[in-house]
């Protein structure tokens, strides 16, 4: 659902001061049953061993691929505004969001 949409059927959301701080995330670990999806977002920084999980979101697989879809398509909005995302070249390793290569997640 868009925020258009959104707006239209009056869904009003409640953002509080803390939350709306934000957590940075660099790496997420996705893991899933026949259920739910688990999303684990974690900050991976140089130099230190581990990565440290600083959210964890559970979502039925409805709502998993109404986000993936969401996300699709604010990724075309954002590179139709602003130019193409560049990715740098990857090796083939697990499918997760880590900027510095494959590495061992933990939760």
């Amino acid at each position: 659902m868009n925020e258009n949409e959104q707006k239209q059927q009056g869904l009003q959301i409640e953002l509080t001061p803390e939350k709306a701080q934000g957590e940075y995330a660099n790496f997420a670990i996705i893991t899933h049953s026949s259920s739910e999806f688990i999303v684990d977002f974690a900050r991976m920084l140089p130099g230190l061993p581990k990565a440290q999980v600083r959210s964890r979101v559970i979502l039925a697989p409805e709502h998993a691929k109404r986000l993936l879809g969401a996300l699709q398509e604010n990724i075309m909005r954002y590179e139709r505004q602003f130019g193409s995302i560049k990715m740098p070249e990857q090796q083939q390793a697990p499918r997760t969001i880590a900027p510095f290569g494959p590495g061992k997640g933990e939760a």
